[in-house]
């Protein structure tokens, strides 16, 4: 799959394609259906799907200060785009100049002179171009012009996690950031995951026999709500069951907001320094301050234990 970061990125020779643009943050499963209608679509017709996104998230730039909580980075979305049979990912770089674009430009720009789109496939709430000025009515009058033809697909509706709410980013990350991990699952169809580097924290739970991963994570991220989850890291390529804390650890009077993960069952492992991911499953408990040590060390083993019955009982449903 080609990965272009820029307009000027694409070949000269780029021909005809099907094409389907929005933020996408998560690919979950009201994306996924956009884009595998876009594939097949361009399946039958014999030329490439394509994914048009943006960098740095269009809130960003237009309302300084609003970035979203991010479901998955790009590098994550493209992965899963591939996965879906895109042939082609085109990151656009939303600068305040590229904000101001009417919706006629951005269709030309974009859609005729570069992707020479032959058809665009959004869900039914698509808006472009300056001040979102632009939705796939004006779209679709404009194809006649340009020689292509929209398709509107209807999305698709949550039930248990969202009460019949349409599957959105935004309601995936609200049941993240309320800890329902399992609700975010749902909707993205596969556990909510969070990336970074493994830094040096306190080591505190090397000291108490549960040796953690400490993740630094990316920029704007979004965290599930404090608490303690049973779930996976994967490093290296190898996915470990493990159990996840999530918070301030308040048992030592913590103040900065970390997620720690401990693989369990492994004896010796040195994440130090490389780049992981955790998948949340399941909420075990919410973040408690315990009136001993030794409290907190028998809850910890309660924990890995029902972390450790939970990753096993769904050893299948990892991402």
């Amino acid at each position: 799959m080609q990965c272009w970061r820029g307009l000027e990125d694409i070949p000269d020779d780029w021909g005809r394609s099907v094409v389907t643009i929005g933020s996408y943050d998560g690919v979950h499963r009201g994306h996924q259906l956009i884009i595998g209608r876009a594939v097949e679509r361009a399946r039958e017709l014999g030329i490439p799907a394509v994914v048009v996104t943006f960098d740095p998230h269009p809130s960003e730039v237009v309302r300084p200060g609003t970035h979203p909580p991010l479901l998955a980075p790009h590098q994550r979305r493209v992965e899963l785009m591939a996965e879906l049979g895109v042939d082609a990912v085109l990151i656009l770089p939303f600068t305040t100049g590229f904000s101001r674009l009417a919706p006629d430009d951005f269709i030309v720009k974009v859609l005729v002179d570069k992707l020479h789109a032959r058809l665009v496939i959004e869900g039914p709430n698509f808006r472009f171009g300056h001040r979102a000025a632009g939705n796939v009515t004006l779209l679709a009058e404009t194809g006649t012009t340009y020689d292509y033809e929209v398709e509107v697909i209807d999305l698709q509706v949550s039930g248990r996690a969202g009460d019949g709410e349409p599957f959105s980013s935004t309601l995936t990350r609200r049941l993240v950031a309320e800890g329902d991990v399992e609700g975010a699952a749902e909707i993205l169809g596969r556990p909510h995951r969070v990336e970074g580097t493994v830094v040096r924290g306190a080591q505190r739970g090397r000291e108490l026999g549960f040796p953690t991963a400490n993740v630094a994570t990316l920029p704007h991220t979004a965290i599930p709500a404090d608490g303690v989850y049973a779930g996976w890291l994967t490093a290296g390529g190898e996915v470990m069951p493990a159990a996840i804390s999530v918070g301030t650890n308040p048992q030592f009077d913590g103040t900065e907001r970390t997620v720690e993960a401990y693989a369990i069952d492994r004896v010796g492992l040195d994440l130090y320094g490389m780049y992981v991911a955790v998948d949340f499953l399941a909420y075990v408990r919410g973040m408690l301050k315990f009136d001993s040590v030794d409290d907190l060390l028998v809850a910890m083993a309660a924990d890995v234990e029902r972390c450790r019955e939970l990753t096993g009982a769904h050893g299948n449903d990892r991402a």
